[in-house]
């Protein structure tokens, strides 16, 4: 009985093999492309098919101002700074037409670089007690993020901060002094 299984064994073996060998199909081999070649002379070629042309997508170009803002350090942008500060009225915290503007043109501009992050800093004129001044420019700098945030920007890029009458524009004490120094100032503090 073993005489037979050993043949048989070795019978079965080479059927597996060449019925796995025969089973792999080989990819087709592919021919190049037949290399153009010249018309004959004195004859004229056919028209070339028309090739799919993808349409470009317009590129806006970044215009100076956004050249020369946009490539700024932090401290450049603040020592020349492109958002202009609001000014308020004597013990007032409401934006008057002229502060309006002004927001509305520091929103455009906050709009063009949505990755800025700003401080609105609150500042008093030097009348008044430091307590009350702290208040009124809290009331100032949150004034004007309401009406940033009512014009479109995004509430989580606007911070506020109060500093009385602790950092004045102009150091002198006359009513065209203490009119500088009642306003709300714009710091950037992220880009």
């Amino acid at each position: 009985m073993h005489r037979f299984r050993t043949p048989a064994l070795l019978a079965m073996m080479m059927l597996i093999v060449l019925a796995v060998a025969c089973g792999k199909k080989k990819a087709p081999a592919t021919m190049p492309a037949p290399a153009p070649t010249a018309p004959p002379v004195g004859t004229t070629s056919p028209p070339a098919s028309p090739e799919k042309v993808e349409e470009a997508t317009p590129v806006t170009q970044p215009t100076v101002e956004e050249d020369t803002i946009g490539g700024k350090s932090l401290d450049d942008l603040n020592r020349d700074s492109p958002l202009k500060p609001a000014f308020f009225g004597l013990d007032s915290a409401e934006l008057d037409a002229d502060g309006q503007a002004v927001v509305q043109a520091n929103a455009e501009l906050l709009k063009k670089y949505p990755s800025w992050t700003i401080t609105i800093e609150g500042h008093c004129d030097e009348r008044g007690t430091a307590e009350y001044n702290l208040g009124l420019g809290e009331r100032r700098a949150v004034a004007v993020k309401t009406y940033l945030v009512s014009l479109g920007v995004p509430p989580d890029r606007l911070r506020t901060v109060s500093y009385g009458k602790e950092f004045p524009f102009d150091p002198a004490h006359t009513d065209e002094a203490w009119a500088k120094n009642r306003r709300a100032h714009f710091v950037i503090t992220a880009k």
